[in-house]
């Protein structure tokens, strides 16, 4: 075992940085213009995008809060992760079909479709804003906990995790994000596969032991309630309800996860996506819970006093001080895995989206090279700007950033989704009733965040139910013959009627 990041670790980690540099680079050594840019070249497997949506949604500090969690507390959170049967069924039965149906470009275009250039503008902006903030904090805290375990310059860290990502994410188009994506999602559970067997090793007892102490120290269920009717306290249901809607809004709302459905035009496959990438997430996030509560386990068997302090790091450190050479480098590689792979879809998604959702839309003259090269333009952009920000923020300490950040922005996606179910499951729905519900829910769900004591699972069950109420309440307001066609399939109600009529 060794106590610190050694040479070697180094050698390890800056090689794996590069080797995806190249595989970056080298999976877009044809020229992509225009769609082939912006969705693949239809030569990517279902399989491979699958990966990709799953190494999307597991960030670094998901990697490292995961099992930190556990760790110190209970199993409590796992329960969010069962809200993955909730997301998928629903995705796949009432939003897929229309979205393949209409073959869109991007996400926000379905809101143009159902209802006007306007919420398919504000949609995208706010998509825009969420991921810049999201990429630069996905910098900032796992390069402190790195920075801390390694020894690495925490600047230094930023710098390769967003300047590698920003130069294939910008030269590739998404062909290169999502090959990139599959190899850092394969890195990152079979790190987490390898600590577990190690750390199980390590154990007198093994798994056996592990779930003997668990049970007794109430690590697995802890004292939670399965429900109670008090939306200000927490409870299983609620936490599986409303971690279920939450997935739902970003698999059916967020540029970034419809993105990679639209890389095929077949149904079937982008079912077995969503099955594949829901399996994946609920089975990685069980693999970390359990590496955390092993930690507590083999730390409680040591002489030495139980690890202290921050949560977030005890895996980390265990990684450096009590794994062996080289396999250290190898961990930490699945850290920066995790890192990139959220950095390059997030670099990607709006460079497509202020792109296609925005300029496009404004002007329509835009060939493929002119789109094309704004996109790379944009994504170079950003990749710079979300650096700089990750860099200003490591100097600042600003500890609290992420959760007021995901609080404030988690609203925003949550009433776009809100918006993308009245518009696919309301027929009656329309576009000044959409953007009056838009702004009444925003202001609600704002209120209920930052005013009341409400549990944060309940706030994606309340933009939704505000979101149909206020958006279907303000469209019958409105109604005026501003209603879309029937027979333009806009919705999952017009859908199902041309599969019967078939």
């Amino acid at each position: 075992m060794n106590g610190t990041f050694a040479v070697i670790d180094y050698v390890i980690l800056f090689a794996y940085l590069l080797f995806i540099l190249y595989v970056g680079i080298a999976f877009a050594k044809k020229e992509m213009k225009g769609k082939e840019f912006f969705k693949g070249d239809g030569s990517i497997p279902w399989w491979v995008t699958s990966v990709s949506l799953f190494a999307t949604l597991l960030s670094p500090i998901s990697f490292l809060s995961l099992a930190g969690n556990s760790y110190s507390g209970t199993w409590q959170l796992w329960f969010a992760q069962l809200g993955l049967l909730i997301a998928v069924p629903v995705a796949i039965y009432f939003f897929l079909p229309v979205y393949r149906k209409l073959d869109l470009d991007t996400a926000y275009e379905y809101l143009e479709r159902r209802f006007d250039k306007r919420m398919r503008i504000l949609g995208s902006l706010l998509f825009i804003v969420y991921q810049i903030g999201r990429m630069s904090i996905i910098m900032y805290l796992p390069a402190i906990a790195l920075a801390t375990v390694t020894g690495i310059n925490v600047i230094v860290i930023i710098l390769f995790m967003g300047v590698i990502a920003t130069i294939y994410s910008a030269f590739g188009g998404l062909k290169s994000v999502l090959w990139t994506d599959f190899i850092q999602g394969i890195v990152l559970i079979g790190g987490g596969i390898f600590a577990l067997i190690i750390l199980l090793f390590s154990i007198n007892g093994g798994l056996g032991e592990v779930i003997s102490v668990g049970t007794s120290n109430e690590k697995f269920f802890g004292d939670i309630a399965l429900f109670d009717p008090n939306l200000i306290n927490n409870s299983i249901l609620i936490i599986i309800l409303g971690a279920g809607l939450s997935t739902t809004f970003s698999y059916i709302s967020s540029q970034d996860m419809v993105q990679r459905y639209l890389t095929t035009k077949d149904l079937k496959e982008m079912n077995k996506m969503t099955y594949l990438n829901g399996a994946l997430s609920l089975g990685t996030a069980t693999l970390f819970f359990l590496i955390g509560t092993s930690l507590y386990v083999f730390y409680s068997q040591q002489t030495a006093a139980m690890p202290t302090g921050k949560s977030d790091l005890i895996f980390a450190n265990f990684i450096v001080s009590e794994l062996p050479v080289g396999v250290s480098g190898l961990l930490i590689a699945g850290l920066f895995a995790a890192g990139q792979s959220t950095l390059s879809t997030g670099l990607n998604s709006v460079a497509t989206s202020w792109t296609l959702d925005i300029q496009q839309v404004l002007r329509k003259d835009m060939s493929d090279e002119k789109s094309t090269r704004m996109a790379r333009t944009v994504s170079t952009v950003v990749g710079i700007f979300s650096i700089a920000f990750a860099i200003i923020l490591a100097y600042s300490n600003v500890g609290s950033a992420y959760s007021w950040f995901n609080g404030l922005m988690g609203l925003a996606l949550g009433i776009i989704g809100g918006t993308f179910t009245l518009g696919v499951l309301t027929k009656r729905a329309n576009a000044n009733g959409a953007l009056f519900g838009f702004i009444a829910t925003t202001i609600l769900a704002v209120y209920i965040s930052y005013f009341t004591d409400i549990t944060l699972w309940a706030y994606s069950i309340i933009n939704l139910v505000a979101s149909i109420v206020f958006g279907y309440g303000f469209s019958l307001l409105f109604a005026k013959k501003e209603e879309k066609d029937d027979d333009e399939g806009v919705t999952f109600f017009d859908y199902n009627k041309v599969i019967k009529e078939k």
